[in-house]
């Protein structure tokens, strides 16, 4: 998660992730989709979505357990992405 962008953002989403480890960093270009979003794992497709507010915590944490729970980082259909499917930026294969 961008560290810029939304002062304190970075402790909302923290606090709202029920113990899903959330990182700040200090760039990851996304500074035309304030707040910018990235889950990545060894070995499996990463994500990266913007325009990020706290509406969309929850669709946030959901994904989150998803994504861990696969094996690749990929899903049949985009729907799982719920309303984030049209906050993506990239997919980016692992």
């Amino acid at each position: 998660m961008c560290s810029l962008g939304q002062n304190g953002f970075l402790k909302t989403a923290s606090d709202a992730m029920d113990g899903i480890e959330v990182q700040g960093i200090d760039c990851m270009s996304g500074c035309t989709r304030d707040q910018t979003v990235a889950f990545r794992a060894p070995g499996k497709v990463a994500y990266l979505f913007g325009d990020i507010t706290a509406d969309d915590l929850p669709e946030l944490r959901d994904f989150a357990r998803l994504y861990a729970a696969s094996t690749d980082g990929t899903f049949p259909d985009a729907r799982v992405l719920g309303g984030l499917r049209h906050k993506a930026l990239a997919r980016i294969p692992g």
